[in-house]
């Protein structure tokens, strides 16, 4: 059984649906609820992401614009190219600023949801490895 089942229904916002629209973008299965979508006088879309354990998006970069992460839920990973990988839990926030390239998602034993903040224009890139993944999980293990 993995940890924070508890996540897996939603904590604040609720689970959503499953990430279909981005599933090409995502190792292993995601959920997205909407919450705010961007429009001529907003210009950020704000959504509820819950990832599986092991659940992860691929490298991408927010340009013109930026992400903020507001962790509400389990136990995730943040890393930026060239960085150490971060492990997340409840009440961390990541400010992703223009153009840096970065991944987020669960560890490989739990749930894990944070609402995302973002303004301009994703550019999806390569998966993120199995072998990066491992590395980023013992990183964020022993910065702890």
């Amino acid at each position: 059984m993995a940890k924070n089942e508890n996540v897996k229904n939603g904590i604040i916002f609720g689970r959503g649906q499953k990430n279909d629209a981005f599933a090409k973008y995502f190792t292993g299965q995601s959920y997205l609820k909407g919450l705010v979508s961007p429009e001529k006088e907003v210009n950020v879309g704000v959504g509820n992401v819950t990832f599986e354990p092991g659940c992860r998006n691929n490298w991408h970069i927010h340009h013109n614009g930026y992400q903020i992460l507001l962790v509400t839920g389990g136990e995730g990973l943040y890393q930026e190219e060239g960085k150490r990988a971060q492990l997340l839990k409840p009440e961390d926030v990541v400010v992703t600023h223009d153009g840096v390239k970065h991944w987020h998602g669960a560890t490989p034993d739990s749930w894990f949801s944070h609402v995302a903040i973002t303004a301009g224009t994703p550019e999806w890139l390569e998966p993120v490895s199995d072998d990066q993944f491992q590395k980023a999980f013992q990183q964020g293990k022993e910065d702890k």
